[in-house]
This record gives structure tokens, C-alpha cells and sequence, in this order.
């Protein structure tokens, strides 16, 4: 059995996996799923420095520059927070799957 753990640099949070959690016939194991979002986007659209979302949401500027890059993912608490914010459904923000490339609004307030 292997463990590897290690902190998140921007939460200290400890995060562990384990080989126990991978099916054994599984060449290699997706424990590790990718969470896909488009906090720049909305950010943009709205004209919305990192900062200022930052301190709508109550969290560290470089949070939000580690959730957009992917080196984070969100609490679902956190995650609630940003769509809120933003007033759309975590749905719009976040997901399992690649966003399609779209052009235009992201749906956000008029």
C-alpha cells in the first residue's frame, strides 16, 4: 500500500491519497479528478479585479488566482459563495467536464 499526503499551500490542509482508494485491476487510478471553471470569465465580463472577489467571497486575493489556474479546488461552501456572488448556479461557474467555447454573455445580470 502507498500514501502520499501533503498541505495545500493556500488552505494548510492536509491532503492524503492512498492506493487502497484505486481499483487494483485500474491501470492507473482518477481519484484525482479535474474541476473545470470559469471564474476569469465571469470576473471579466463583470469588470471584477481578483481582489474585489476576493473580498466579496472572504478569501485570500491568491485564492481566487489558484482556483482560476486549477491548482485549487473550492470548498463547496466556497463554491456557493462565487456563484452567489455572481448570481448564477455553481453549475455555470464549475464543472467535471470542459467548458464548450462560447462566445458572448455568460448569463450574469444585465
Amino acid at each position: 500500500m502507498q500514501w502520499s499526503a501533503w498541505i495545500h499551500p493556500c488552505t494548510n490542509t492536509l491532503r492524503v491519497h492512498s492506493d487502497l482508494l484505486c481499483n487494483s485491476n485500474e491501470s492507473s487510478c482518477n481519484t484525482h479528478m479535474s474541476l473545470h471553471n470559469r471564474i476569469a470569465v465571469f470576473r471579466a465580463e463583470r469588470g471584477l479585479s481578483r481582489r474585489q472577489l476576493a473580498e466579496a467571497v472572504g478569501v485570500n486575493p491568491q485564492t481566487i488566482g489558484y482556483l482560476e489556474r486549477g491548482d485549487y479546488k473550492p470548498s463547496l461552501e466556497l463554491a456557493l459563495k462565487i456563484a452567489r456572488h455572481f448570481g448564477v448556479a455553481v453549475e455555470m461557474i464549475f464543472s467535471l467536464d470542459r467548458f464548450a467555447m462560447t462566445f458572448g454573455r455568460t448569463g450574469g445580470k444585465e
